[in-house]
């Protein structure tokens, strides 16, 4: 299997860009064409579980867009073959001081493009070693 093929790991790294940047901005529809329509998809939040793209855009569309502003640091994507990939970052905000953020996504690509078939965002303390 081919590991980070310059490409592949290229189209992904865009979409997370747009991900990023819906993000931040709010824009919902975005968000939501990103990730996988599909019952299985999953998102486990900072304080929800979320089964299914219906629950992910019913809480895309309830979430207050005050506040979403971050900065990301170390952002890692890989991907395998030409289908599969993950994108992993740790982001900062300044309504959460003394936190770091954690994002994993798992990326595949199918006929209507790269789609978010699982999430998971977190926090924790600030690791007293953080640059």
């Amino acid at each position: 299997m081919d590991i980070d093929l310059p490409e592949v790991v290229a189209e992904v790294t865009r979409e997370f860009e747009r991900y990023e940047q819906a993000l931040v901005t709010n824009d919902v529809a975005t968000l939501d064409s990103l990730f996988r329509d599909d019952p299985r998809t999953i998102r486990y939040g900072g304080g929800e579980n979320l089964y299914g793209h219906g629950e992910i855009k019913a809480f895309r569309a309830a979430r207050s867009p005050a506040g979403l502003a971050r900065t990301i640091h170390k952002t890692v994507i890989t991907t395998y073959g030409r289908d599969f990939a993950t994108a992993s970052t740790l982001f900062r905000r300044a309504s959460m001081p003394g936190k770091v953020g954690r994002q994993m996504q798992t990326w595949v690509r199918f006929p209507e493009g790269w789609r978010v078939v699982a999430a998971h965002v977190s926090a924790i303390d600030e690791p007293r070693d953080a640059p």
